[in-house]
């Protein structure tokens, strides 16, 4: 779930870019639509072994394109720069495992919803330490800047007398953790257990006194941008048809994602 982030300066979109086309080709000089992304979210968006940029979130945007016959060009650049291409007009939707809250609706017009997600503690795998949020009491743990597991971890951090370690990606944030320079990490449910059956060496602790934050993942646009509220109307009816057909229950099963629609 990614909350509140911290966004950049205007971000000049990098030769980074995966371009995929999706759906018909359409007229000659119809648009095609710029779609940002993070780089590093598995699940939901990721390189492969093979160098291949895969995940839920890309196979979603690649079969409402298709259904809707419309070309896009999918940028990885990280999810704070992402926004900020969104913000600054480099792009016209950021899908990145993004979180529908009260403050981002304020600025961006989210899609339906196509994930169910909530925040989640790991820590070493062979640690039995921590069994609550009340063991981390005089100690650091990281978070993932700008994400509702940082959103999460910033709202207890004062009850529990924790401080917080701030990191750009979850591998580095795993990392840290792992090195015992901090003792545990707040992350999104699918990503930290995608992470787990991948060997990242951690384990989920779930506190039984405190409800896990929860939230759904939604496509965004700009609110301001009239032009692509056709896009979302476009990624709407999409993503509806691929509810009713099971298309996004097959795309949430290839990826061993909950899919509760």
């Amino acid at each position: 779930m990614k909350g509140s982030r911290r966004l950049l300066a205007p971000f000049l979109i990098s030769a980074a870019t995966v371009l995929l086309l999706g759906g018909c080709s359409g007229a000659a000089g119809s648009k095609k639509y710029i779609i940002a992304t993070d780089t590093t979210f598995a699940p939901f968006e990721y390189t492969d072994e093979k160098g291949a940029f895969v995940g839920a979130d890309v196979d979603i945007l690649a079969a409402v394109a298709k259904d809707q016959g419309f070309q896009y060009q999918l940028n990885p650049l990280g999810f704070d720069a992402a926004v900020a291409a969104l913000e600054s007009n480099q792009a016209d939707g950021v899908i990145a495992g993004m979180s529908i809250t009260d403050a981002r609706k304020e600025k961006y017009n989210f899609s339906e919803p196509y994930y169910n997600s909530y925040v989640v503690m790991a820590v070493i795998a062979s640690d039995n330490s921590i069994k609550g949020y009340a063991d981390l009491s005089g100690k650091s743990v990281a978070a993932k800047t700008g994400t509702e597991g940082a959103k999460y971890a910033e709202s207890i951090a004062g009850k529990y007398n924790f401080k917080i370690n701030y990191f750009q990606d979850s591998p580095t944030m795993y990392e840290d953790v792992k090195t015992g320079n901090t003792v545990a990490c707040f992350e999104d449910s699918p990503v930290m257990a995608y992470g787990i059956s991948q060997g990242n060496g951690l384990k989920m602790v779930n506190d039984p006194n405190e409800k896990p934050a929860a939230s759904q993942y939604g496509f965004a646009v700009m609110k301001s941008s009239a032009a692509n509220q056709d896009l979302l109307a476009k990624f709407n009816a999409g993503l509806a048809k691929m509810k009713q057909n099971g298309q996004l229950k097959a795309i949430m099963d290839k990826y061993n994602l909950n899919y509760d629609f």
